[in-house]
């Protein structure tokens, strides 16, 4: 076996996919603090205990783990930077107001997820601590197609959902957690004759509800008529559907390329989110390119339990699919002992040009600049040309 050979699913990034990803994530970020988010590094390893806090069994299935040399503890690398945010802004932090952050990061699952063929992923993501509002999630979903716009990703099918409609309708039933998570399952995959064979042991009511909520699903407006119609009237479920409404219809205004659906079935993370939830899709990736929503609970677990919502998604991904691949032009210049050439060629890089200097008789071999011009000699001075 070669030595330099990679474990599943795990890739190099080449040079001009790198830069592709740099640009974007450096664009991305600059947006975000136009917003006022402030930018976040959370450690890589933390000890496992810390690292799942809060997050649930299926965070722990995917989170590799090894043994901290120096205490003997169990460490975690992470597999999801939204917790570690959550406990920054909880513990760390520990303010009053609102609180805007931001992160981009590298994350690793021991198990490659369903629909991604990499296990290793740039997180990017963006958060709002403090705010329970709809605001705050229309702030999100905002910033999220705008996101999706500087990679050149304009045409998106965001998809909203609620933890609420499905909270309401179990309400008041003695339901166990593992319970709750075949329903959500069930609901998911939108498989009805298990989810009917299921709901046997509720009442005629929300076993209703439950088999009406895989066929609520569509445009905003018809699925919001309908679900008033067929939902039993509960004060979570009225509170959703009205949350729902009014988010739709201001997303609606901010951009006629974006397909707005309603699918109150999609409840992956709802052992995780406590409100709107959210995935944005686009073109040419079966599976979302992001996915948000509020998760108002999460730093309860970190003794302080604040209003949050936002949003992550894999630069990786983002910058392969994005369309925006023109190379950066550079300038050749010879490799020699030259003050005057030196001096030339510092003057061009501080005013931000791209200066590859190779000896003579070779050439610049590169995918990441297009050499279209060079440096010559005219005289005493040193003069760029067209090539």
């Amino acid at each position: 076996m070669n030595r330099w050979l990679l474990p599943e699913d795990i890739a190099d990034v080449l040079p001009a996919e790198a830069r592709k990803v740099e640009t974007l994530r450096r664009a991305i970020l600059d947006l975000y603090q136009s917003y006022g988010y402030e930018l976040v590094a959370p450690p890589i390893l933390e000890f496992l205990d810390s690292l799942l806090t809060g997050t649930g069994s299926d965070l722990n299935l995917q989170t590799f783990k090894l043994v901290d040399q120096l205490s003997g503890r169990t460490l975690g690398l992470r597999a999801d930077m939204t917790p570690q945010v959550a406990r920054i802004d909880a513990h760390l932090l520990n303010r009053e107001g609102v609180t805007r952050l931001c992160y981009a990061g590298s994350i690793a699952h021991a198990r490659t997820p369903v629909g991604s063929s990499a296990r290793e992923e740039l997180q990017l993501g963006a958060e709002i601590y403090g705010c329970a509002s709809w605001e705050a999630d229309f702030e999100a979903i905002s910033l999220l197609l705008q996101t999706l716009g500087i990679a050149g990703l304009n045409k998106v099918y965001l998809d909203l959902s609620h933890a609420g409609v499905l909270e309401g309708i179990l309400a008041g039933q003695n339901i166990g957690k593992e319970d709750v998570a075949v329903i959500y399952s069930l609901l998911q995959s939108k498989d009805r004759p298990r989810l009917a064979h299921w709901s046997k042991c509720l009442p005629a009511k929300s076993a209703d509800a439950l088999m009406a909520l895989t066929e609520l699903n569509g445009p905003c407006a018809e699925v919001l008529v309908s679900a008033k119609k067929i939902l039993p009237s509960h004060a979570q479920i009225n509170e959703a559907l009205a949350q729902l409404e009014k988010l739709s219809a201001a997303i609606a205004t901010l951009s006629q390329d974006v397909e707005l659906s309603i699918d109150l079935s999609d409840l992956r993370g709802y052992q995780y989110h406590s409100g709107v939830m959210f995935a944005a899709y686009v073109d040419k990736l079966p599976q979302p390119i992001a996915r948000g929503g509020r998760y108002d609970h999460v730093g309860q677990a970190f003794g302080r339990s604040r209003p949050a919502t936002g949003f992550s998604l894999d630069l990786l991904t983002l910058a392969n699919l994005s369309p925006l691949t023109q190379r950066k032009p550079a300038i050749v210049a010879p490799w020699i002992e030259d003050a005057s050439l030196a001096a030339r060629i510092a003057s061009l890089r501080h005013a931000g040009d791209v200066v590859i200097q190779i000896p003579a008789g070779e050439a610049v071999e590169t995918a990441e600049y297009l050499c279209d011009r060079e440096l010559v000699k005219q005289g005493d001075s040193w003069e760029v040309k067209k090539k």
